[in-house]
């Protein structure tokens, strides 16, 4: 089950699990055009797929959501907790609704999800594998947005990440999580029509570009195959060496 699986980083985790023989519930809330458009194109690949429509940040939902997908895929054995949201602001400015609703979404919400699809887990006794993707933000400031909100919460995703493989290390559950950098994606695209913004975040990225997003296809099925079998309550950065610095 992948969240925010319509477009961008979620659409190219969604179908590459497929191609790997996944049968993925491609979650969404609102652009259901997309989402079945990449249902679709996995299944004329010979994949099994769904979208399926669910606010993650209505507990209600999920619960409903996990439910549906079980019932029309088979029990959820991968959760990747990809939806996000990223309100900008000015630090001393940031309103209230901006911050609720970035932790709301980015922090809360793979919460809920974890706890929903992880019970699940536990009682089948079979374990399974969570991959939270965090930001290259969890761990230091964001130099080219003011994204207060969202630094926050990818941190606290960051941290949820290492309590959670913790204390399911016991039921086989393996918890990780993946930070890109900067990737084209529908949404960065937006964000870097400026062409100074791209430059500067090209500039502070030692392989001096963007990530695409099939470069995060090695790190994720890593975290999901039984070759991470001793691996869980780790980040795996994905970002051109932006955390070397």
């Amino acid at each position: 089950m992948v969240t925010g699986a319509s477009r961008g980083l979620g659409k190219a985790i969604a179908k590459r699990l497929a191609r790997d023989g996944a049968a993925v519930a491609i979650n969404y809330k609102s652009r259901r055009t997309e989402a079945e458009k990449v249902a679709e194109e996995i299944h004329s690949l010979g994949g099994r797929a769904t979208a399926i429509q669910a606010d993650i940040g209505d507990p209600a939902q999920v619960t409903e959501m996990t439910g549906h997908v079980e019932t029309a895929l088979g029990p959820v054995s991968i959760l990747v907790n990809n939806a996000g949201v990223a309100p900008l602001s000015r630090a001393e400015r940031h309103s209230r609704e901006k911050w609720d609703r970035a932790l709301a979404i980015d922090l809360t919400a793979p919460f809920v999800l974890c706890q929903e699809v992880g019970r699940r887990m536990i009682e089948r006794g079979r374990g399974g594998r969570i991959v939270n993707i965090t930001s290259i933000i969890s761990g230091r400031a964001n130099p080219l947005y003011n994204s207060v909100g969202y630094a926050a919460a990818k941190a606290g995703l960051d941290n949820l990440t290492r309590q959670l493989a913790v204390e399911w290390a016991k039921h086989a559950i393996l918890v990780n999580a993946i930070a890109p950098a900067w990737f084209v994606t529908e949404m960065t695209e937006l964000g870097f029509a400026e062409a100074a913004q791209r430059e500067k975040a090209e500039r502070l990225t030692p392989l001096g570009r963007l990530g695409q997003a099939h470069e995060l296809h090695t790190a994720l099925l890593f975290l999901c195959s039984p070759a991470s079998s001793y691996v869980t309550g780790t980040t795996v950065y994905v970002d051109g060496g932006w955390s070397a610095w």
